[in-house]
């Protein structure tokens, strides 16, 4: 049987290590990447291999020739430009007329291909899938199989809230000549997210195997090392270069190691390298051929690269140099740091933590390298979280780390587009935000600066203006000591993941676009976004009628820009305010936040006392706020929610409504009464932004205090909630207690439940066979229905814990609903 090794990959996450090489040529253990693939085809029977080459396809070929030396016959196809895993196969046809294997070849692996192929034949399959249980599967593409083995359903690069399995698609794949049917030639095209899911459709046979053996895509810096550890823990069996000399250690062709040199296995010396008295090795240290280690340097989990010099004193811990790198005396490489080809570091210098030098760079005698990636706190598993990028101001988010950041963003975007930019009313936000403006810049990127604006404004003026994006920089709600940066698309809306992980790939490999003098953008300054944003509000509502109902409000800025806003807004609609906190303000501003509750309470006062129709009190970021009713009682999340969805349902008849799946079955009963629609959605607000831009929402809710009116702006709102909200009890012409009344009472309790990374796809597919023969629910998480309620299971995306929301009929049912299925998380945590 032929097989086709596909070697097309740039391997960017690896940078600095792969810009010079493509990443199938990197060694583990001294061997390239592809190699060991090559040697495990052949020890399977595969001798006639295709390679797929594109990004320095020079280095692949050079390399393997023809195959004889490894004992089989290889030819290559060429991609010109990126065709995607199923396009560069197709490029391969003319050599593919039989059965044939595909596999990658930049990962390590050591599983039975033979018996791959034989459940392949077996199963008369028209493609069959090798598939393997992973600790993270949110990394990869999980697919879901019946009992059979048949395939169900594919997910490529889920969130935690599609993982439904811990089954992983290892890119190994037995397929028919048939499957070129469904890859058009020419075109991008991937196996997983294209050709299987037509494959599906049409109802071939598609088969998944679990395979046995140890399989890792090598795809980070930190499974990088992580291979070389298993490898040398015997983890995975590949063949080992050179002599064994004593237990858990191996000396290459001509090694020179001192008698006095301290080597504590595993280790791996190379071909020719010398190891002087005194040097220390200790475990996991790999060493490549050609490496000369001085007297007294010391290396701790270190792989090195051939031909790299580690001067005297030096002392390496779990660090990966480059080929021809030359560290001279007294230098030191702390843990995770990363030397690319032909560096030069003199004499003392220290290279910090997680440091990424690129190759051919030098590094003067004695100087500190800092690292140029602070976002991560310890245990942080991305760059993003639910509300952008946040961390402690001037330490974790600080000026050098914004413009790399604004950089990165940049990059993202094509050269001359704008992006709008706004902050709070805090110093921190105003002195990050030029810096982001100057990163910006310098990426060929216009700037159109509200300076102080809240975010609904800031959106409203990327979507009016047709911005290709912007961002805004806030203190983080109720932490004053921290900051936030929030990125949105040209929709004005919360950029997705897709657009997240691009930026994180952009900064993490440092691949900044620099524009020339003449390009380098510009910085502009709107002078009517209030006004626009005043009338899109205006024309929203009838104005008229609520001239005449002359609505009597209890208002908070809570020292935020919306104070700079709402005069404006009130003037259009005659409201009589009064107004608590009406000034932006610095120092203030820090103080509100943390003290939300307080002035809760005092607002209920003045509502009871001034006898006014409502009261709200509006975040410092003007986009959610605590709604009182007219008896000066403040609304609950849930009970705002149900209050606005009855009074949008009876006001709208047929409304369409986006809601959370978490949201209770009031919500539900409220829409039968008035004969209203809902879309269910995703617990992330960017996914609820999303579904209400989509033009078939006419109003949308989270539990969190957020409402999105769609026909001003497709994300949460404030200021509009308050202009709608008045429209509505106007349209009603009855007060919001009695609204408030009439809402369904919901009994929903919710559990987080510890979870360790590691085991929350495991928790997920046993919580996926555990559901089996119940009716779900997986628009996020797995969500059972119940004849009297419902139970929702969630793992949090950046906190260890999976959440466990229960509804029932009444507080005690629910209570136990979520008993049960957090009780059940626990249980497969274990």
């Amino acid at each position: 049987m032929k097989a086709v090794i596909l070697a097309g990959g740039e391997g960017t996450r690896l940078r600095p290590l792969t810009s010079n090489q493509p990443k199938p040529m990197m060694p583990i253990v001294n061997v390239p990447m592809m190699e060991h693939i090559v040697r495990l085809l052949a020890q399977y029977g595969f001798d006639d291999i295709v390679v797929t080459v594109a990004f320095l396809a020079n280095h692949i070929r050079t390399y393997f020739g023809d195959g004889s030396e490894f004992g089989v016959r290889m030819r290559y196809a060429t991609e010109e430009s990126p065709l995607g895993t199923a396009g560069s196969v197709r490029n391969a046809i003319d050599e593919l007329d039989d059965t044939f294997l595909v596999i990658a070849g930049d990962v390590l692996t050591d599983i039975d291909l033979e018996m791959l192929v034989e459940g392949h034949r077996k199963n008369e399959a028209f493609a069959s899938i090798g598939l393997k249980r992973v600790e993270n599967p949110v990394e990869f593409g999980i697919v879901i199989t019946r009992e059979d083995g048949t395939i169900e359903r594919f997910l490529e690069k889920p969130t935690w809230g599609e993982v439904f399995s811990d089954t992983i698609n290892t890119g190994i794949y037995v397929l028919e000549p048939g499957i070129f049917d469904f890859i058009p030639e020419g075109l991008v095209v991937d196996f997983s997210s294209d050709v299987f899911p037509r494959v599906l459709e049409r109802g071939l046979k598609l088969y998944g195997h679990v395979v046995d053996g140890y399989w890792e895509d090598v795809g980070t810096l930190e499974a990088y090392r992580s291979a070389h550890e298993d490898i040398l823990d015997g983890r995975v069996h590949v063949d080992l270069p050179g002599f064994r000399v004593r237990e858990n250690v191996w000396f290459g062709e001509n090694a020179d190691v001192s008698p006095e040199a301290i080597i504590e296995g595993p280790v791996i010396v190379g071909d020719n390298s010398r190891i002087e008295a005194g040097a220390t090795l200790r475990p996991y240290t790999v060493l490549g051929n050609d490496v000369v280690v001085k007297s007294d340097a010391f290396m701790e989990r270190c792989v090195v690269h051939d031909h790299v010099y580690i001067g005297r004193g030096s002392r390496l811990r779990g660090a990966v140099i480059g080929r021809a790198s030359d560290l001279r005396e007294g230098v030191r490489v702390d843990e995770g740091a990363v030397i690319g080809d032909e560096c030069f570091v003199g004499e003392g210098a220290i290279v910090n933590p997680q440091v990424k030098i690129y190759p051919s760079k030098s590094v003067e005698p004695g100087a500190l390298v800092s690292s140029s990636i602070v976002w991560e706190s310890r245990g942080a598993r991305t760059l993003f979280g639910r509300r952008g990028v946040r961390g402690l101001a001037n330490v974790d988010v600080n000026p050098e780390s914004v413009i790399r950041l604004a950089m990165a963003y940049g990059t993202s975007l094509k050269k001359g587009s704008v992006v709008t930019t706004s902050r709070d009313t805090s110093r921190t936000a105003r002195a990050l935000k030029r810096a982001i403006m100057a990163g910006l810049n310098l990426t060929g990127i216009h700037v159109m600066d509200l300076e102080l604006a809240p975010v609904p404004l800031t959106r409203f003026q990327v979507r009016t203006e047709r911005a290709q994006g912007g961002l805004t920089v806030r203190l983080v709600p109720h932490d004053p000591d921290s900051v936030e940066i929030r990125f949105f698309d040209a929709n004005g809306a919360d950029i997705g993941e897709g657009t997240q992980r691009k930026i994180e790939r952009l900064l993490y490999r440092e691949d900044f676009r620099r524009a020339f003098a003449g390009d380098i953008g510009d910085i502009v300054f709107p002078p009517r976004a209030i006004e626009f944003y005043t009338a899109a509000l205006e024309a929203s509502v009838d104005a008229e009628r609520l001239r005449k109902r002359h609505f009597k409000v209890v208002l908070d800025y809570s020292f935020g820009a919306a104070s700079i806003v709402m005069p404006n807004v009130l003037s259009k609609i005659g409201a009589e305010v009064l107004a608590a906190n009406p000034y932006a303000a610095t120092a203030s501003a820090a103080e509100a936040l943390e003290d939300v509750a307080a002035r809760v309470a005092s607002m209920c006062d003045l509502v009871r006392a001034s006898g006014s129709d409502l009261g709200f009190v509006f975040d410092a970021d003007g986009e959610t706020a605590t709604i009182i009713d007219d008896r000066g009682e403040p609304l609950t999340s849930e009970i705002a929610l149900l209050s606005l969805v009855y009074l949008v349902c009876a006001q709208h008849p047929g409304a369409r409504i986006a809601l959370p799946v978490s949201v209770s079955r009031g919500a539900e009963r409220i829409a039968q009464q008035f004969g209203a629609h809902i879309t269910w959605t995703k617990l992330s607000a960017a996914h609820l932004m999303e579904i209400a831009g989509s033009g078939a929402v006419d109003f949308a809710a989270s539990q969190e205090g957020g409402f999105i009116w769609p026909e001003v702006l497709p994300a949460y709102d404030a200021t509009a909630t308050l202009v709608k909200l008045l429209d509505l009890l106007a349209a009603a012409d009855r007060p919001l207690s009695e609204i408030v009344s009439d809402v369904p009472t919901s009994f929903v309790a919710h559990e987080a439940v510890p979870t360790p990374w590691e085991r929350k796809g495991t928790v997920m597919r046993g919580m996926m066979e555990w559901a089996k023969g119940r009716d779900t629910v997986l628009v996020d998480g797995i969500k059972v229905l119940y004849p009297d309620g419902w139970a929702l299971v969630l793992p949090d995306p950046e906190l260890n814990v999976t959440h466990v929301w229960a509804e029932g009929e009444n507080e005690a049912a629910a209570k136990r609903l979520v008993a049960i299925h957090a009780g059940k998380v626990a249980e497969l945590t274990v």
